[in-house]
This record gives structure tokens, sequence and C-alpha cells, in this order.
């Protein structure tokens, strides 16, 4: 199984917003196969718990904007390790330090990388508002 069309675009946008708030090292994993819970993991580190807050919220308002709202949140209390639920599309955001101690890619090393930078780029062919 691979991610759907629809995790895919959620995966973009989700990229891109992680992007635009100077989020680093994205990382997208395909889970679809391994996990009955999620289609793709996006991995993102921010530089300091500020910049890891102000990922997660731009992360969370380009998916409500997608059609997507967030179906649980953790950490971000905290904001060493923020989790972000929307289904079909996990979106973890550490503090660089906590990204090497937990080492998610190494737990998920059998499952496929999705390409990051293609999503990057604004799709050409959306209406722009």
């Amino acid at each position: 199984m691979t991610a759907s069309a629809h995790t895919l675009d959620l995966l973009a946008a989700a990229a891109r917003a992680a992007d635009s708030k100077g989020g680093e090292d994205l990382v997208a994993l395909d889970v679809s196969d391994p996990t009955p819970f999620a289609d793709a993991f996006l991995l993102v580190t921010g530089a300091t718990e500020r910049n890891v807050v102000a990922i997660a919220e731009a992360v969370e308002e380009a998916l409500a904007e997608a059609g997507a709202p967030v179906h649980r949140r953790e950490g971000r209390q905290h904001a060493r390790w923020v989790l972000l639920d929307f289904g079909d599309l996990v979106v973890h955001v550490f503090h660089r330090e906590d990204r090497m101690y937990y080492g998610l890619e190494r737990l998920w090393l059998d499952c496929p990388p999705i390409a990051v930078a293609p999503l990057l780029v604004a799709d050409e062919s959306a209406p722009t508002g």
C-alpha cells in the first residue's frame, strides 16, 4: 500500500507551512504499510521552542484551510516534540536535541521516504485568492 493522493496533498501543504516558518531537515515517510492509523509521517526540526510552536501552528493552520482539522495535538505545552495528528498524516515537530534523541527515522527505517523538495514548490495551477 502507498500513501494516497489526498495524503500527499496534505503532506505538501504541511511541508510548505513548516518550511515557511524555518522548519529544518524535513523528512517524509510512507508508513501506510506497517501502520493502520496513518499513511505518512512528516518530521520537522525547529531550532528553538518558540520555533517549534510557530512551525506547529503554521502546519495546523494550513491543513485547517485545506479542510483537514487536527484530530489530536500533543506536546505543545513543552514545545520539544509537538505531534499533530490529521488522520492520514501525522506531523512531528521536534526541537533539534529531541529529534536526535528519539530518532524516529531509525525506528521507521523500513518505510520508504517521500521526496519533500518537490512538495515545497507551490502548485502553479492552484487558484490564488
